[in-house]
């Protein structure tokens, strides 16, 4: 069953793939991250299949943010094909096909073991609580 589940690459929209400086509702998406726009782009070009991956559509593609019942997928839709020439799926589930996951607020995890990467990289030095230390 899960071999015939196709491989994709997740990846989050505000502040990752679009700048992003505060919620103002689900027509506005920020100009693109040049570094991770190329990337992207690339993936494609590659032939690989690429998602939006974003709490964005966490409710089915309704915000809870007090806007009301709206279409969150439509401008995340319209903004890929103005910056990428093409239409992404839109997504906040993750399936055994996401190969890999860019977003801003992950932290990568060492499989099976719980480390966090961020540990190698910056050693616990002082008692200050940090997501890598919880």
């Amino acid at each position: 069953m899960f071999s015939q589940i196709s491989s994709w690459i997740g990846v989050d929209l505000d502040g990752t793939l679009a700048h992003y400086t505060g919620w103002k509702g689900p027509d506005h998406i920020g100009e693109p991250v040049p570094l991770m726009l190329e990337r992207v782009r690339r993936w494609l070009a590659e032939g690989r299949t690429v998602k939006i991956f974003t709490a964005r559509v966490a409710s089915h593609g309704l915000p809870i943010l007090g806007e009301g019942l709206c279409d969150a997928i439509s401008p995340i839709k319209a903004w890929c094909q103005q910056h990428l020439g093409q239409q992404l799926e839109v997504t906040n589930i993750k399936d055994f096909g996401m190969t890999e996951l860019w977003d801003d607020r992950a932290v990568s995890v060492e499989t099976n073991q719980g480390n966090a990467f961020t540990d190698y990289i910056y050693p616990k030095t002082t008692s200050t609580k940090s997501a890598s230390s919880l």
